[in-house]
């Protein structure tokens, strides 16, 4: 599932400081949507499926995890943000903050979807 267009991309344009997050969300895609493609997409790593399920997008201060169609998930957890028709997205600062339950949730709420 890795892809080399991705790892180029982690060490070109995701701050070191940052690279963890990027490496810890790459290994929970793995194990929770073993089955999509792991791709570059509007400039960022992102994973395919049938359809887009999710992309990482760097920032100085944070990694912005996105969901293609969070906006359809039951978001028990309570950590997705955004207001539009169909994404949503967490903002991580510091990869020992991450709730991966919450994450391994989302991430296969999108794969459920995909398949739908």
């Amino acid at each position: 599932m890795s892809s080399e267009a991705v790892d180029e991309f982690v060490e070109t344009k995701v701050l070191p400081e940052h690279r963890s997050i990027v490496g810890l969300l790459r290994d929970l895609m793995k194990e929770c949507a073993p089955d999509a493609e792991e791709v570059i997409s509007r400039g960022s790593p992102a994973w395919q499926g049938r359809k887009l399920l999710a992309i990482i997008s760097p920032s100085k201060t944070h990694i912005t995890f996105a969901f293609a169609r969070g906006a359809d998930f039951d978001d028990t957890f309570g950590l997705l943000d955004g207001v539009g028709k169909t994404t949503r997205h967490v903002k991580i600062k510091k990869v020992d903050a991450v709730d991966k339950d919450a994450l391994r949730d989302y991430i296969r709420q999108a794969v459920r979807l995909d398949a739908e």
